[in-house]
């Protein structure tokens, strides 16, 4: 059965580290990754930092306060997808499958809208659409935009600024109007 969404590309890694800041200046200062967001401790125990390669708010994150020797994990693999309305698809489709679903909606930083699940051994995945591009300025969007939210349907009705989610698929626009 083919899905009814196709995964783009490898969005991003999350990974745990045992020292955030020494982690932060190795992919920074060894490998050249640029910061976009930091989350305090009081945000992400442990705190966490996302870096980009690209013009993606970010294409990894590292994730602090873990056991170095014991703790060598990944956090989770996020996959692009190329419309807002194949998330709602992918949405649908795990949910037919019996996937266990543990969040969908909107995060903060990078503002993209997303569907995350986990495999059958139990690897956090996310689908995604729209994570948000930094400019040749390299400045991320203020944290006070954000809008984090808990459905897919809530983060179509409340876009952070200069986030298009238009649903171009009637039935779709007409499920998100009834919600």
């Amino acid at each position: 059965m083919i899905p009814p969404f196709a995964v783009r590309k490898i969005g991003h890694a999350v990974v745990f580290v045992s020292d955030l800041e020494r982690s932060r200046r190795f992919y920074t200062d060894v490998l050249g990754f640029k910061v976009s967001d930091i989350y305090p401790g009081s945000m992400m125990p442990g705190g966490m930092v996302f870096l980009r390669c690209n013009g993606d708010h970010h294409c990894m994150a590292l994730v602090g306060g873990k056991d170095g020797a014991k703790d060598r994990s990944l956090h989770h693999l996020a996959f692009e997808l190329a419309t807002l309305e194949e998330v709602f698809r992918a949405r649908d489709h795990l949910k037919a499958h019996g996937t266990k679903i543990v969040y969908e909606g909107r995060r903060r930083a990078g503002c993209q809208i997303a569907v995350e699940f986990l495999d059958p051994d139990g690897h956090h995945l996310e689908l995604y659409w729209g994570v948000d591009q930094i400019g040749s300025d390299g400045k991320s969007r203020p944290s006070r935009e954000w809008q984090q939210t808990s459905t897919l349907e809530e983060a179509v009705r409340h876009p952070p600024p200069g986030q298009d989610t238009t649903l171009h698929d009637a039935a779709l626009r007409s499920q998100v109007e009834q919600s």
